[in-house]
């Protein structure tokens, strides 16, 4: 009966470990993986030395990726912390996304390997490991909340600087990633409460078993 409560705690920690491992490759590798992005209703934005009009732009861990009107893709180098600079059609406006905003998108790999830690120690049946796994588990949902902040910062401060740009219309969405960071966070709140909670019915259970009778016929 306990491992009905600790074996959803694996898995909770298994699927909050994938999640965050592919939030944390993200762009350049994993194009649809990004935290946010936007979309360019109007006007003929472009990126950086990049003459060429673009339609979408996403924002990554490592890196951003842009998509040129005639269907090509293009991204900056992968780095831990990236710059992005907008032109108007112009060239004569440009906003900036600068490295201080994406600097802290490296906290995802972090807690990426937090859980992963947590995902080992909840596989021991040992009472210590559980309870360092049931801690683990909620140290790394405490970063996964980090990041997560960091994730709505970042897009605040996009969808704010996308309206700068004059002659340009667009539209800022949340991506993928920003949504599979949330669901990690709420994965590891609850493995943390399933697993320690399991081992803690396995351990009562097991000493009710021992009657006092059983313990008499000893002597």
């Amino acid at each position: 009966m306990p491992r009905v409560f600790h074996i959803p705690g694996v898995i909770f920690l298994l699927c909050a470990f994938v999640l965050l491992f592919l939030t944390s490759i993200s762009l350049p590798y994993l194009t649809a993986i990004d935290i946010a992005r936007v979309k360019f209703k109007s006007g003929s934005p472009s990126v950086g030395p990049d003459t060429n009009a673009i339609h979408e732009i996403r924002f990554g861990t490592w890196a951003n990726c842009w998509y040129e009107n005639q269907g090509v893709r293009a991204c900056s180098s992968a780095d831990n912390a990236y710059t992005t600079t907008l032109f108007d059609s112009n060239r004569q406006d440009s906003v900036t996304i600068g490295a201080s905003w994406t600097r802290g998108l490296a906290v995802h790999p972090v807690a990426t390997g937090v859980t992963f830690i947590a995902l080992l120690l909840s596989f021991s049946t040992h009472v210590t490991f559980t309870l360092l796994a049931s801690l683990v588990s909620f140290l790394a949902a405490l970063l996964t909340l980090i990041a997560f902040a960091i994730d709505i910062a970042l897009y605040a401060f996009v969808k704010h600087q996308m309206g700068k740009l004059d002659g340009v219309a667009s539209n800022t969405d949340t991506a993928p990633g920003f949504w599979m960071t949330f669901v990690s966070f709420l994965l590891l709140c609850f493995a943390g409460c399933t697993v320690c909670f399991g081992r803690r019915r396995d351990r009562m259970e097991g000493a009710t078993s021992y009657s006092w009778k059983d313990r008499f016929r000893r002597y």
